[in-house]
């Protein structure tokens, strides 16, 4: 694993590796990453619907096939989800948009 990917791995997205708390928090909900740019970070769903997690997400990196593109993830089909706080669910890499 090299350095870049040593900074991602238990962060969660959106925070800064520098952050004083870049890890996951108390009481919240997360997804897993797996693959691609992001795989390793932690998306916090905490506040989602059930159709929202359906969807997935488009995450802004600049690790991206294209400078400021997006990564895309997305949750398997018929893969459980735990409910509660922690990691509940996965996200799965799926591709890259500008």
């Amino acid at each position: 694993m090299d350095r870049d990917e040593e900074l991602l791995r238990g962060r969660v997205y959106g925070q800064d590796h520098d952050h004083p708390r870049p890890g996951p928090r108390p009481g919240r909900a997360y997804a897993e990453l797996v693959g691609g740019p992001l795989d390793g970070l932690l998306l916090d769903i905490t506040d989602w619907q059930p159709n929202d997690i359906e969807d997935g997400a488009a995450l802004s990196t600049q690790l991206s096939r294209w400078p400021d593109g997006r990564a895309l993830y997305d949750p398997r089909p018929g893969e459980s989800r735990r409910p509660g706080p922690g990691v509940v669910c996965r996200f799965y890499y799926s591709g890259d948009t500008p």
